[in-house]
């Protein structure tokens, strides 16, 4: 069996591109269209993003994720993963190639699981890139706890009714539909009792109550919505992947999406280590530089060693992921590593911080919003403490309990049984002395 933390030589070619082609081009659209990336685009902008945009189809580099029936690659999650911790550092660069969040998730799930008239309505535009969507499902009494879940949908006719509330929908202010969550049969539980609905947001009766920002932004400007569903009518044939199937629909999307928020991680991570270092030999403080501080230094050991640790833990998901094509059986790893995501970026970021001094905490510097952001990647796609209860049970499949009054590994017990087990040496051994 090979074992190699090489990629080969061609997509390598492609990765020095990427990260050239990111750092020159891309990083500075954050600066001029600052949390821009998903409003449409207006005819100026346009002039600007679209030749991008082709630079990276021309690379072969755009949705790498899909497969060539649908526009990409399909590189699969791993060579996803080196290619994504390049995008990591741009909130611009998902757009650029074809690979942002919700919208990956969300036609990941389309593909699986819609009709070719689906597809052909919204698959194909959301992959080209001209329309954004919204995953519309967790709600504010109950957030990602389906069982605790409200919005109704009920037949009527050919149609289907949805009412309800639902929170944090994010993008839905920008998104052309979105993809609903909602209880369509209560009698069958929670995990074969709600249904996923493609609803366009013209539709009448959505309505964007208002838009939750992050801490710090102004209020009703964020991409968070917090979406009234009243009487929405949409057509039976809204329905993706048939009905009751909406909670197999959502592991589906989640699998995939909570590795892509990792693989962007490493590249965050990574710039604010590069930010660290940069400072520690730059500034001199009490005589001697920074990185002559035994303190910083720690800082730095620490961080790359950590760094180092996701970066590896991650690539190995990726590569379970496209080993096993199936994301239940890489349940476990998906979960340790959304779970340890967000220490491992607020840590660096911290560090970082904490090294640059009263520029690290100004607006001046991004490495605030990097330990802002870290706090949302503990929340994003399922909470810490989720994943981590969800680690232990299945890390506890693979053991048994002993039944013995002591441990199995209790000394006086295992030390009998070895000298029973070379008793002849042991007496030959005696006779000699």
């Amino acid at each position: 069996m090979s074992w190699d933390f090489e990629t080969d030589a061609e997509y390598q070619a492609l990765l020095d591109w990427a990260d050239a082609f990111v750092r020159d081009e891309v990083e500075p659209l954050d600066l001029v269209w600052p949390q821009q990336e998903f409003v449409p685009l207006n005819d100026i902008r346009r002039k600007a993003i679209d030749p991008l945009k082709g630079q990276v189809r021309r690379k072969g580099l755009w949705a790498t994720h899909l497969g060539p029936e649908l526009g990409g690659q399909g590189y699969g999650q791993l060579k996803l993963a080196l290619l994504n911790e390049i995008l990591g550092r741009s909130q611009w660069a998902p757009i650029i190639f074809g690979c942002q969040a919700p919208d990956t998730g969300n036609a990941e799930i389309i593909t699986h699981y819609g009709t070719p008239e689906q597809k052909q309505r919204y698959l194909q535009p959301l992959l080209d890139g001209e329309m954004f969507s919204s995953y519309s499902m967790t709600e504010p009494q109950g957030g990602a706890d389906p069982t605790q879940f409200k919005t109704r949908a009920v037949r009527d006719g050919d149609d289907w009714i949805i009412n309800g509330w639902k929170y944090f929908s994010s993008n839905a202010k920008t998104a052309s539909f979105l993809l609903v969550m909602a209880v369509s049969n209560p009698e069958a539980g929670p995990y074969k009792g709600m249904s996923m609905f493609l609803v366009p947001v013209d539709t009448p009766g959505v309505n964007i109550v208002r838009n939750v920002g992050l801490y710090g932004e102004p209020d009703n400007e964020g991409l968070h919505a917090l979406v009234h569903y009243d009487n929405v009518r949409v057509p039976a044939d809204a329905v993706l992947g048939g009905e009751g199937q909406a909670f197999v629909i959502a592991q589906t999307r989640l699998g995939g999406g909570r590795i892509h928020h990792a693989m962007r991680t490493i590249g965050m991570a990574r710039k604010a280590l590069d930010m660290m270092c940069e400072r520690a030999l730059s500034r001199e403080t009490a005589g001697t530089r920074l990185s002559d501080k035994q303190f910083v230094q720690g800082f730095i050991a620490d961080s790359y060693a950590q760094l180092m640790q996701f970066r590896l833990f991650v690539l190995y998901t990726a590569w379970e992921i496209d080993r096993y094509k199936d994301y239940k059986k890489v349940r476990k790893d998906i979960a340790a590593v959304k779970a340890t995501m967000p220490t491992v970026l607020h840590d660096i970021a911290w560090r970082a911080m904490q090294v640059h001094g009263a520029i690290g905490v100004s607006n001046e510097m991004p490495l605030f919003l990097m330990v802002h952001g870290a706090a949302a990647m503990g929340l994003v796609d399922g909470p810490t403490e989720i994943h981590k209860t969800t680690v232990a049970k299945q890390v506890l499949r693979d053991y048994s309990p002993n039944d013995d009054m002591w441990p199995s590994e209790w000394l006086p017990k295992k030390r009998e049984a070895a000298r029973a087990k070379f008793a002849e040496f042991l007496e030959l051994e005696a006779a000699n002395l």
